[in-house]
């Protein structure tokens, strides 16, 4: 087999791992706006946590998916086709969540605020939910047929796999910002944050744990169960710390987890890129849905050069705003509309 395939095949699930590390604490703080701040100066205080790298978190989004556009064109043609309708509830999500973002601040008026708070949440929510159930079925399966079409109705691609992918990325990303915000605040929304993480962590991280326990129990791999265990420890780690008031390593351990959980779940499948629930012998895999191998090679130098400075940039951001946020920090809102009748 060539290594070219091979490379970019880790390369992917490196992107959409940290994809999920980085833009799902973030996801999981929209989530908390309504479920856990308490009053407008806790709201600021969570949108304050983010503000700084929440837009740039999700490059990696778009990286992960134009990496895939471009070294697996079959894989990413069968699986964006098959998945129109959650990929545009997704799209939108993020539109309006990064609209509510820019606008929520701009009104000194709490239905204003209430209004924005609401999209922040609704779309941080569909958002997270849609990637987990389109990251499942990539490694459970669609229903596509020998040319990698679609069989069935549009919504052919729902299922239970479907379900727990979503819930297992939203548990994530809400377990994974309660960690986030204990390490990025200090005062009672600090203690009430681990308290979450406390009693929430192992029901938040179930559905991601019995994902990747589905995808390594149905292929068989004995090499990811060292991953797996390795995940497990992890999770248990990240409760003790925080119990023990260490949250920087809570969240590394939290870190380690998805790490851990995502190699075991892209190992099972490899060399499989997208499974046909069909018939096996129609799946994509690694050869038969990449590019030539000039593009490969070509993309390796790019990414060679430009991943390592990336990586810099966002290490620099979150090394420049690494300090706690209170709310005795927060100015007094202003409203920037200009009264009616002024000049």
């Amino acid at each position: 087999m060539d290594f070219l395939p091979t490379l970019w095949f880790i390369l992917i699930a490196v992107l959409w791992t940290g994809y999920l590390f980085l833009e799902g604490f973030d996801l999981g703080v929209g989530m908390l706006m309504k479920t856990f701040a308490r009053g407008e100066k806790e709201r600021r205080v969570l949108l304050n946590t983010v503000g700084p790298v929440w837009d740039g978190n999700e490059v990696w989004l778009l990286t992960a998916g134009g990496a895939t556009f471009a070294a697996f064109p079959f894989w990413y043609a069968s699986l964006f086709s098959a998945l129109y309708i959650p990929l545009v509830l997704v799209l939108l999500a993020l539109i309006f969540r990064a609209v509510a973002f820019e606008y929520r601040g701009k009104i000194h008026s709490d239905s204003w605020r209430n209004t924005w708070d609401w999209a922040i949440a609704a779309g941080s929510f569909v958002a997270a939910f849609g990637v987990g159930a389109m990251l499942a079925l990539t490694t459970t399966g669609l229903p596509l047929n020998a040319n990698g079409d679609r069989v069935g109705g549009p919504f052919a691609w729902f299922s239970w796999y479907a379900v727990l992918g979503g819930l297992a990325v939203v548990g994530f990303a809400l377990i994974h910002a309660a960690v986030f915000v204990a390490l990025k605040t200090d005062g009672e929304i600090r203690h009430r944050a681990r308290r979450l993480v406390g009693r929430m962590l192992p029901v938040a991280l179930a559905p991601l744990a019995i994902w990747v326990l589905a995808v390594v129990l149905q292929h068989g791999r004995t090499f990811s169960w060292p991953l797996v265990a390795v995940a497990v420890l992890a999770a248990v780690l990240s409760w003790f710390a925080n119990r023990a008031i260490r949250e920087g390593l809570s969240f590394v351990a939290m870190g380690v987890f998805l790490l851990a959980g995502s190699a075991a779940i892209f190992s099972a499948v490899y060399p499989v890129v997208l499974p046909s629930t069909l018939d096996p012998l129609w799946n994509l895999t690694v050869e038969n849905a990449s590019s030539s191998r000039y593009t490969l090679g070509l993309m390796s130098i790019v990414a060679a050069v430009g991943l390592p400075l990336v990586l810099a940039y966002q290490g620099w951001t979150y090394w420049v705003f690494r300090k706690r946020v209170t709310v005795a920090q927060l100015p007094e809102p202003v409203d920037f509309v200009p009264a009616i009748g002024a000049s």
